[in-house]
């Protein structure tokens, strides 16, 4: 499964008071994750992604927005995957990331992809809320 550090604000929790009046009503749940792969393994990782995992979101709701690598070597352009998701909901993400990691092809993939090592040696998640002037919501 995944091993994640969350951080949120309490505005990403339901019934929470938002922490900004501008953050929209109705907004879908944005996801920010950031990947810190282990040490020469960013293009197996950038692999795993492109040939089972986005096509595996895509089967559990999960709605991918982009993907991004910094573009600074002293920011972390050589083992930093950072990507943007959008979920219906805080609880829809947590249950489609839990159908996603029983997945038998997913489980698969993984433990091919991880043969001879762990890709991810971290992987951050943060909730976004998106502002009302937001062209995405």
């Amino acid at each position: 499964m995944f091993a994640a550090m969350v951080l949120s604000s309490p505005a990403a929790e339901p019934n929470a008071t938002p922490v900004s009046p501008s953050i929209a009503k109705d907004t879908r749940a944005f996801e920010m994750r950031t990947y810190y792969a282990a040490p020469g393994k960013l293009e197996a990782l950038n692999a795993r992604f492109r040939d089972h995992t986005c096509r595996l979101f895509k089967k559990y709701g999960i709605e991918i927005i982009g993907f991004w690598i910094p573009s600074d070597k002293e920011k972390g352009a050589e083992n930093t995957l950072v990507y943007l998701l959008a979920h219906k909901s805080r609880e829809a993400a947590k249950q489609s990331f839990a159908d996603f990691g029983k997945d038998p092809e997913w489980q698969k993939a993984r433990a091919e992809s991880e043969a001879n090592g762990k890709l991810v040696e971290k992987i951050e998640s943060v909730f976004l809320g998106a502002t009302d002037y937001s062209p995405i919501k």
